[in-house]
């Protein structure tokens, strides 16, 4: 049963992310933390492993997309890529952090707790700037140095919290880049890609990966592989739904995901910290 429920959390996840470029582990991480099951580190692997298979696909099949000629690929490889650089840096540093400091608690759990509360904060300032967007100016930044600083924060924080950064990337798209609603979305899940490989790299080199992983956990390696699956198969099924429905309609599945995530992360907040 509790596999069910894992896939079903995976596929959702990635296909609200595909659809709106939030990724997936912005959904993945609070909610599987709040099922309570398995330890923070295994759900933040997990939800890193799913969240790249699924903007994986979607990346890949836009660059080939784009060499047939096809008009679907929405990504700006020049200016994206410099956001990108610094994201996979930021990622870098920001699971470094993360392994540190989930090293000084001896209750591991708390850690999960106080990034739920990280995640409400920054899930309400990107949920009134998202309602407010119209009202506000809007900019067009070109700047490799500036882009690559802008990515390097974003990439730290979004990997310190254990979630691919969407939310936080559109925000920053919409604002610094001035982009629509589905060039943002696809340039979204570009920047999610570039800066969580480097953070699952890390997370090998410094021996941080799930116990179960080493020790030929069959149920454990079950649910991660179903969960990849689940991750390319939501990216296929979001990216058709992406494409028959209207910018709108993705700026309002938006909102209601940020509401849903801010929910969890309270939640979530509340039981792991004992408050």
């Amino acid at each position: 049963m509790i596999y069910i429920i894992f896939f079903i959390v995976g596929l959702s996840a990635s296909i609200i992310g595909a659809i709106c470029g939030v990724g997936g582990g912005v959904f993945i991480k609070p909610s599987l933390d709040a099922i309570g099951v398995l330890s923070v580190n295994s759900i933040t692997f997990l939800s890193t492993c799913t969240v790249i298979s699924m903007t994986g696909y979607t990346v890949i099949s836009s660059a080939l997309s784009s060499k047939d000629g096809n008009s679907e690929n929405l990504i700006d490889w020049k200016l994206t890529t410099w956001l990108a650089i610094g994201s996979a840096i930021g990622g870098i540093i920001g699971k470094n952090i993360y392994t540190r400091i989930l090293d000084l608690f001896v209750n591991k759990e708390a850690v999960g707790g106080y990034q739920a509360i990280a995640l409400l904060i920054s899930m309400i300032f990107v949920l009134v700037y998202t309602i407010n967007k119209s009202k506000i100016k809007s900019y067009k930044v070109t700047n490799p140095i500036l882009l690559m600083i802008l990515g390097f924060i974003l990439g730290a924080f979004s990997t310190f919290v254990g979630i691919g950064g969407g939310p936080l990337n559109l925000a920053l798209l919409y604002y610094f880049l001035s982009m629509s609603t589905k060039v943002a979305a696809q340039n979204s899940l570009y920047l999610i890609l570039i800066s969580q490989i480097p953070g699952l790299v890390i997370t090998f080199m410094n021996g941080a990966v799930p116990q179960e992983l080493y020790q030929g956990d069959v149920g454990f390696w079950t649910m991660l592989i179903g969960m990849m699956c689940c991750g390319v198969g939501g990216g296929i099924l979001g990216k058709k739904i992406n494409r028959q429905i209207s910018s709108k309609v993705v700026d309002k599945l938006f909102i209601l995901s940020i509401i849903c995530i801010s929910l969890l992360c309270i939640w979530n907040a509340y039981h792991k910290l004992g408050l």
